[in-house]
């Protein structure tokens, strides 16, 4: 028995180390009466006090004691400013206890300095724009002070400065991330229209199955010029042009152009079938469209790419006659609508790299993201907002269906280029 309660004293004296003590005065439970402020002001006035309770013990232990002498202090205690915390996503005021040494100048108070990083307003921030909070109406999305209080940070213009101060903070790194160490296999490129400007985007899809955002690039269309400026970038950050790699894009000329002018015959690129299929409907009455649906989803769906592309020849000679466009928009690019059932990819894999929708989620997770800018000033504007976005829409990525079939994909692009170069060398 007496053993037992030795070990509970021994518990009850390392409970009190490094603890403080703070008086509540009785005014504080009018808090409670009021609706809208009622626990976060108790909140708000503790806290203060339970902050300059541990920023005076942090100036007692370079002091010593108030009012006794210590010869062997290392500081003087110099008074209180009147200074900023970060709290709530706003700054409020508080009195800042001083520290001051002889030899060093003022001395930082650690516990002050924990308080007054920006680092949670930064990341408030960022969460509350994130979350569809416009800066105009960023300080009504925060819990109320006090009547007492005053708050800092929270208008418009201070919200705006510290969001772009983050968002170019942000770009910098993020486009001068190293790609070398990601084991790509496939790349998707789309553009998103932002009125006047057209930003083209790259995703990649390493051999586990992992999505990443790679890169973007500003213009004004999705030409050859902007298209392969982006692509050059991503081989200056790391990404080899001599690998195989597996594009998967809509039907874009300029695009196709710039793949095959950077990376040459060692890139494959898969035609997304979506965008041919609608391509194809827009040249047809409404009462074809249903049987020509369903002509080219069954020979997309063939086991053999020989066999598909003789049903979709076929289909073609048969509108020939009567929509001569229709058939047109068949045969153009046809083989590359075929080219991962050429590499012999099937099943979910192969569902999900036959369309550019992997991409296509990610512009509508940029434009949710920017959907309350409503002028846009410029392009480096619109780079800071659709970076933002996509560093925002990379956290909820995961990972693409039929990633366990990723190796047959390697291995089929592994194959290709083995092929090239033995024809090159030929």
């Amino acid at each position: 028995m007496s053993k037992s309660l030795t070990k509970f004293g021994d518990r009850q004296e390392q409970s009190a180390i490094g603890t403080a003590t703070v008086e509540l005065p009785l005014p504080l439970l009018a808090y409670l009466e009021e609706t809208q402020s009622a626990f976060f002001g108790l909140c708000v006035t503790a806290g203060k006090q339970v902050l300059e309770a541990m920023m005076e013990a942090d100036r007692t232990a370079l002091c010593g004691p108030a009012g006794q002498h210590d010869a062997a202090r290392v500081a003087g205690r110099t008074g209180s400013a009147t200074s900023r915390v970060v709290l709530g996503g706003r700054e409020i005021a508080l009195r800042r206890l001083r520290v001051r040494s002889a030899a060093d100048g003022e001395l930082a108070l650690p516990s002050f300095t924990a308080a007054a990083a920006r680092d949670p307003l930064d990341r408030h921030t960022l969460e509350a724009i994130a979350s569809g909070v416009s800066m105009r109406r960023y300080g009504r999305s925060l819990d109320p002070l006090p009547p007492a209080e005053r708050e800092c940070g929270t208008k418009r213009s201070a919200v705006s400065r510290r969001f772009v101060a983050l968002t170019e903070a942000k770009l910098g790194a993020w486009f001068t991330a190293p790609l070398d160490e990601l084991d790509l296999c496939v790349v998707m490129i789309d553009g998103i229209v932002f009125r006047k400007h057209c930003v083209l985007l790259a995703l990649g899809i390493d051999s586990e199955g992992n999505k990443h955002a790679l890169g973007l690039r500003e213009g004004t269309t999705e030409n050859a010029g902007v298209a392969k400026a982006l692509l050059g970038e991503l081989i200056e950050r790391g990404l080899r042009a001599e690998r195989p790699l597996l594009f998967v894009i809509d039907g874009s000329k300029a695009l196709r152009k710039a793949i095959a002018g950077t990376f040459g015959a060692v890139a494959l690129v898969q035609r997304c079938q979506v965008h041919k299929l609608r391509n194809v409907l827009e040249h047809l009455p409404e009462r074809l469209r249903p049987s020509v649906a369903k002509a080219m989803h069954q020979a997309w769906s063939a086991s053999d790419a020989k066999l598909a592309r003789r049903q979709l020849e076929r289909l073609a000679a048969s509108l020939e006659v009567q929509h001569p466009s229709a058939a047109a928009s068949i045969r153009e690019g046809l083989d590359e609508t075929l080219t991962l059932q050429q590499l012999g990819i099937r099943g979910a894999l192969y569902r999900t790299l036959r369309s550019t929708n992997a991409i296509e989620n990610l512009n509508s997770g940029v434009a949710t993201y920017a959907r309350n800018v409503k002028r846009w000033r410029g392009g480096r504007m619109l780079l800071r907002w659709v970076g933002a976005a996509l560093v925002e829409t990379q956290r909820g990525f995961r990972r693409i269906r039929g990633h366990d079939d990723l190796s047959k994909l390697v291995a089929a692009l592994t194959r290709h280029g083995a092929e090239v170069g033995q024809q090159e060398v030929a």
